[in-house]
């Protein structure tokens, strides 16, 4: 995967956060088209990196709530074009510009929307349009940061031994927004971007204010378990207003927390014909547990077929079968087991609750 390099602007960042955004402290270098491209150092700083960037991996709704790199989807409203959308009108702009004075303009207007976002950090800021020729007749735009890297140090004689490195970036950790979307090789989203930022700080997609992004997994299942739950408090509390409305104050706080008790509410029953309601849309949801310092792993349809949870007197148990056991990392006497009969366990923990 080969990209051609149309028009590349690139700008340095000077200064931290809020001092940025209010004095707009940056500064422009170069624009550059193809022949000067070529010749260029920039040229070789980023040799591979478009491929690269173009490559990596996105999942729609992935499984973590904050994962580095995300779709996003330009926001219009229903019986509205693309064209309506401020941020997607840029990058069009960008796309098509007809000279590098155009290019630049563009570059510079989107620049300044990223100054005024928080904790700006500095380093380089560059916008590139580029093509690939094997596929697209219309270039990709790129927008890469490089933040300024700290202690960055050259090692220089047996007198001095280092000198310091002002401005230095590094294209490992370069955020990178690429649009259009391209899911597959030779296909395109017209509607939709790639963002990725390694980064806990949300800064380099929130200049784009226009630009909305897809739900992870636990976001998903956790709006949909709340559905289910509502319906199943409108069927339980019909006619019991004042009771449904303290279970509603309950599940708003039981949904907010991060650390979550089982709430002995529904039935094994009810449990089930919700998950199988939720797999049937994503089948590959997943389920988490921990019993005291035990965590357990599993896809939510495993629930009331191989993971299943029950009571002993005051403690839980939770039963976990299938027809396959192995064992990671290290060596430990339990792989020697016989395992015993389960009812003979049953009878021991049985045993042990009541010697409690």
């Amino acid at each position: 995967m080969k990209f051609a390099v149309q028009y590349i602007s690139f700008f340095v960042i000077q200064g931290e956060g809020a001092d940025i955004a209010s004095s707009k402290n940056y500064r422009h270098y170069q624009t550059l088209d193809e022949t000067d491209y070529e010749d260029s150092a920039l040229q070789q700083f980023l040799d591979g990196e478009f491929a690269r960037i173009a490559k990596r991996k996105v999942e729609r709704n992935p499984r973590a709530e904050q994962v580095p790199t995300k779709i996003g989807r330009f926001i219009t409203e229903p019986g509205f074009e693309l064209e309506s959308n401020p941020n997607y009108n840029v990058f069009a702009r960008l796309r098509f510009a007809e000279n590098k004075q155009d290019f630049l303009n563009v570059s510079d207007e989107l620049l300044n929307a990223y100054l005024n976002t928080s904790a700006v950090r500095g380093g380089a800021f560059i916008v590139a349009s580029a093509r690939l020729n094997q596929y697209f007749d219309d270039p990709f735009v790129f927008i890469l940061k490089c933040d300024f890297e700290p202690k960055i140090a050259r090692i220089t004689d047996e007198k001095s031994l280092l000198n310091q490195v002002e401005m230095a970036i590094n294209a490992k950790n370069m955020k990178s927004i690429q649009y259009p979307f391209m899911p597959e090789e030779g296909m395109l989203e017209p509607a939709e971007l790639k963002i990725h930022q390694a980064s806990h700080a949300r800064y380099f997609e929130d200049f784009l204010k226009y630009v909305e992004y897809e739900q992870s997994m636990p976001e998903i299942l956790h709006h949909q378990v709340l559905g289910l739950v509502q319906q199943q408090l409108e069927r339980d509390y019909e006619h019991k207003p004042e009771e449904r409305e303290q279970e509603e104050k309950d599940l708003e706080i039981w949904a907010a927390s991060e650390k979550r008790e089982l709430q002995e509410k529904w039935t094994p029953t009810q449990v089930i014909d919700a998950a199988n309601y939720l797999v049937e849309q994503k089948p590959d949801l997943e389920m988490r547990i921990k019993l005291d310092h035990i965590s357990v792993k599993a896809q939510l349809a495993d629930y009331g077929r191989k993971v299943h949870i029950a009571r002993q007197g005051e403690r839980y148990v939770i039963l976990i079968e299938g027809d396959y056991l192995h064992f990671e990392k290290g060596v430990s006497p339990v792989e020697l087991l016989r395992p015993e009969d389960l009812h003979a366990v049953i009878e021991r923990i049985t045993r042990e609750e009541g010697d409690r």
